[in-house]
């Protein structure tokens, strides 16, 4: 049985608003995160993300009580992320309604913890959120891509895509999935915000490198795009924000479009 594809609607959210940039800046309002939560689950999304984008920056942990009021108002899987650094948040984010946790500031700061959580949570629970972006300084032990005969390799950020750490992507993510990581959810600094569709070259190494399901994030500006990284990459599923958002297309309408060209989804 083929497996289906997910269509992820994702909630950035800074101040307890929902928010949209593009290469992790010039961030701009995009509504209530309850009232947009509960609508993408009403429209067949098949799981929700909820990233409290700025909680590492600030050196807090994510707003438990806005992840309640979400959680009461939809029946799909709800991931959440932001400021996790300990096991003890991570558990305070599953008992205020979510199936997982996302991290990535934490896990570059303590691998360990990625094992951790997955010893008590279950490796289902852990997702590790990767925030790349490409690197034109070359260097040794990295992996190295060409792309308009310029030569570059993907690398890590942290604290919401404005820490460069060194780390190539490639190799984090194995490690991660070594560590006991369930899924990664994978974002384009590059792309974000763009609308100009997917970076496909990094979705398909993270893919290829891992045998853990991979979210496709950042770069998303219209159905067409969400199609391409199906079709050009063996993602398991596609987020994205501004199109879902701004109410240029419903979640209803892009799995029926995927579905009418050849990608399994559950409608």
């Amino acid at each position: 049985m083929t497996l289906t594809k997910r269509v992820i609607p994702c909630l950035d959210v800074d101040n307890g608003r929902v928010v949209k940039g593009m290469h992790f800046k010039s961030i701009k309002d995009a509504g209530d995160p309850v009232l947009l939560a509960e609508k993408y689950s009403h429209e067949g999304a098949d799981e929700l993300v909820f990233l409290d984008i700025t909680a590492s920056e600030q050196q807090r942990e994510t707003i438990k009580s806005l992840v309640q009021k979400v959680a009461q108002v939809i029946d799909i899987p709800f991931t959440v992320g932001g400021g996790v650094k300990t096991l003890q948040d991570a558990r305070d984010i599953l008992l205020s309604g979510a199936d997982k946790v996302a991290i990535n500031t934490g896990a570059v700061k303590n691998p360990g913890i990625i094992t951790k959580l997955m010893e008590i949570f279950g490796k289902q629970c852990i997702v590790i959120a990767m925030d790349v972006k490409r690197n034109y300084e070359i260097k040794d032990d990295r992996h190295i891509f060409k792309s308009d005969s310029k030569k570059f390799w993907f690398e890590v950020y942290i604290y919401g895509g404005k820490t460069p750490t060194n780390l190539d992507a490639i190799e984090w993510a194995k490690e991660v999935e070594k560590l006991g990581a369930g899924e990664i959810l994978l974002t384009s600094i590059d792309m974000d915000g763009t609308k100009e569709g997917y970076d496909v070259q990094l979705i398909k190494e993270i893919v290829n490198a891992v045998n853990i399901p991979v979210v496709a994030s950042g770069g998303c500006g219209k159905p067409k795009h969400m199609l391409d990284v199906f079709l050009q990459t063996n993602v398991d599923a596609a987020l994205a924000a501004s199109i879902f958002h701004y109410q240029t297309h419903s979640v209803d309408r892009v799995k029926e479009y995927l579905k009418e060209n050849g990608v399994p989804v559950r409608l």
